[in-house]
Order: C-alpha cells, then structure tokens, then sequence
C-alpha cells in the first residue's frame, strides 16, 4: 500500500513520540520496521520532500545496449541482408568485437520492422483426422512430424 506524504510524515512523528517499545509502535500501526527506517532516513535527509514517492524505475539498465552499437547492428544488418538474427548476432561479435544477443538483434531488426516472414510453408496439422475409424481393428492412422530414435544413424564400435 502506498501512504501519502502526509501519512509518512505523521507516522514518522507518532513513532518519536510513543512512549512504547518501537517494535511494539511499529506492530500496532501495521508497518514493518525496514519501512519506518526507509522513510526516516528519506525524512532526514531530504524533509518532507524526501517522502515522496519516486519512479520505480532505474534510470539505467546495466545490460541495455547503447543507442550508437543498436544503430550500428541495424546498419550491418542492412548490409548483410541474406543474414538471420542468430546469424547476424555471430558475425556482429566476431567482425565488430561487441557482443550481440540473437534475440537483441531480433528485437533491433523488428522495432526497425526488417524481420521478414519465414522462407518455408507452415503447415498446421488437422484438428480431427480425415479418414476416421468406423469400429473395432479397423486401420488407424497417425500424424508426427518428428520421430527421434535414439542411436539411429550412429555407428558404435565395440
């Protein structure tokens, strides 16, 4: 719950002048003690103005990419059109010695709105199949489209 200035303040004043225990103080006006102690602080060194309420959002985020390396990543994706996001993370890092993730490149090509639709056809699988069994031993059919089998296609030498 957030409390205005004003409640800050009054709290803050009740807690200095209650002849009780704090912790007992803190207990009956339902604050937790790291609150009270945040707000003093806050009170102390700025007044009333220090009680109120701030962004709680950084103002920095220490793993954001700067604007400059976002712009350059878009250029050189530019320049290597035929390139995929993953593709484009590696050969950014490896020629420009500046680590790209996938998906920030990802992210940068499509805030730029350069993503374009995949080269392959998406086919969706039936909800219900089309031939369907009319009673018992009849032939069944399924739909995969992936099978892994483990040890196919290795040649073990014992």
């Amino acid at each position: 719950m957030r409390y205005p200035v004003s409640e800050k303040l009054e709290i803050i004043r009740t807690v200095d002048a209650s002849h009780l225990p704090i912790k007992h103080t803190f207990k009956m006006l339902g604050i937790p003690s790291s609150t009270y102690y945040n707000w003093y602080a806050r009170w102390f060194d700025g007044g009333v103005d220090g009680l109120a309420d701030r962004s709680p959002h950084p103002k920095s985020v220490w793993n954001r990419v700067p604007d400059e390396n976002r712009e350059e990543v878009v250029e050189f994706a530019l320049e290597h059109e035929d390139l995929a996001p993953g593709e484009l993370a590696v050969k950014y890092t490896d020629e420009k010695r500046y680590f790209v993730s996938e998906s920030s490149v990802y992210h940068f090509l499509s805030a730029e709105d350069l993503i374009t639709a995949p080269a392959h056809l998406l086919i969706k699988a039936a909800d219900e199949f089309r031939d369907q069994t009319t009673r018992p031993n009849e032939l069944w059919q399924t739909d995969f489209t992936y099978l892994k089998v483990i040890g196919w296609g290795l040649s073990v030498v014992r």
